[in-house]
């Protein structure tokens, strides 16, 4: 029976050696390689480290041993033993295709999840079977000072699973916005531990973006715990992968290790089933429209193409909620033609004098920075018609923490004063001038 996280349903144990879906040849060879590779001679052991159920693993076992590739270490009905528990080893033919195997891959380990299942998962945990509610977004947003529109944008946006382009200017909040969409989703899915496809192997998880849940560590969890879902995958929260001005068209293709003759999945293809966000758009060292129509067939079609070091192609499963943020207006970096295949465009703008007083109080407040009339005044009077009165979320932290350190090093209680507004202004901006040499 499938289990169920939240309304995400599992993928099934596998009962028989068949549901595997991997041909005998390499489960055979991943179990040598793990045996050669690791401390690991019982069965239960070695289940747990292939992510298989032990019945699945004693089969592979069986099989290699009627191969003369393995052999008992005991006999059956030792002092303390059971069938399940007596130890193996290599024998010297199946170290030697160990060995063999090994140099043509040198995966070992978990057993992988072929492709074709996998995208049977995506489908079954996608990000567009998710409906977020207005209260789970106003929920995870609820530390941020927000114009009253834009939750009413943001909300069919994130629900559909489409693309979103927010722009603006800079420091009010694009990225607070794309994290609290991320925290608004809240539930579980399941990643695997890695991908076959065409005899290759796909290294999946990735413990820098994938979360494991809490109370899914397969060290800790008990036997039963284990066999409620197929243990080649992880339960995680829906991941998030961010990248800024350091993001390539390279890092959005499969990378090969020519050492260990294994594929690392692209950024992209680790999102899957949760969000992929592009910060700093138009700050990469290619430009944004090259990089956006890489985009183009995903976010289209729902697939990627993907290229092995044959040169052969093949798809995967494109289940990524992409979010763009730019400072840059969109008619300035992208045409026509790129605007159109964006489905949602949201212009984050700078707060009104009203949000900004409200983000300038929140922050004090929560720095125990006490609030001054005058020093208000002065800030609201003198200092912002310098800069055309343009408010931005940014300011209320900057200039606070300034008056912080400077509170700080004189050793004065922290409290603010238009001196201070002054001192904290002047590291805010740089004044214009020309530096002579």
């Amino acid at each position: 029976m499938n289990m169920q996280t939240g309304t995400v349903m599992a993928p099934p144990t596998p009962r028989q050696i068949e549901d595997i879906g991997l041909s005998n040849v390499m489960m055979r060879d991943i179990i040598l390689k793990t045996l050669f590779r690791k401390n690991t001679n019982k069965v239960t052991d070695l289940a747990r480290t292939v992510s298989l159920p032990v019945p699945i693993c004693q089969e592979l076992i069986d099989m290699a041993r009627s191969q003369n590739l393995v052999e008992a270490m005991g006999t059956l009905g030792a002092a303390g033993q059971v069938a399940n528990e007596m130890p193996y080893q290599l024998t010297d033919s199946g170290k030697a295709r160990a060995l063999d195997a090994l140099a043509q891959s040198e995966y070992f380990g978990p057993m992988p999840v072929p492709l074709k299942d996998y995208r049977a998962q995506v489908e079954r945990q996608s990000i567009r079977n998710i409906q977020i509610t207005r209260e789970q977004l106003t929920g995870a947003m609820g530390h941020l000072v927000l114009p009253q529109d834009l939750i009413s944008n943001l909300g069919p946006a994130v629900s559909s699973g489409r693309s979103i382009l927010m722009y603006g200017p800079p420091g009010n909040g694009k990225s607070s916005i794309s994290n609290g969409i991320r925290d608004a989703m809240g539930d579980h899915i399941y990643i695997p531990r890695a991908l076959e496809y065409s005899g290759q192997i796909i290294s999946m998880f990735d413990p820098i973006v994938h979360t494991i849940a809490d109370g899914d560590s397969q060290d800790t969890s008990t036997l039963r715990q284990r066999s409620r879902f197929d243990r080649r995958y992880v339960l995680c929260q829906r991941p998030t992968v961010i990248t800024g001005g350091e993001l390539s068209l390279s890092m959005l293709d499969l990378v090969y290790n020519p050492t260990a003759r294994t594929y690392q999945a692209p950024l992209q293809l680790k999102s899957t089933g949760g969000i992929f966000i592009v910060d700093d758009l138009g700050r990469q060292a290619e430009p944004p429209q090259k990089l956006v129509n890489r985009w183009i067939v995903p976010l289209e079609e729902s697939k990627d193409i993907l290229a092995l070091q044959s040169g052969e192609k093949f798809e995967v499963p494109f289940d990524t909620l992409v979010i763009f943020s730019t400072n840059f207006h969109p008619n300035e970096i992208f045409d026509q033609a790129a605007l159109r295949r964006i489905f949602f465009k949201i212009k984050i703008d700078g707060p009104t004098q009203e949000n900004f007083l409200k983000i300038f109080a929140l922050v004090a407040r929560k720095k125990k920075m006490q609030l001054d009339e005058a020093s208000l005044v002065h800030l609201l009077k003198h200092k912002y018609p310098t800069i055309q009165n343009i408010f931005a979320n940014y300011q209320p932290v900057f200039l606070i923490d300034q008056m912080i350190a400077v509170c700080d090093f004189e050793g004065i209680p922290y409290k603010m004063t238009p001196e201070l507004i002054d001192r904290a202004w002047s590291n805010m901006f740089v004044k214009d001038e020309k530096i002579v040499k």
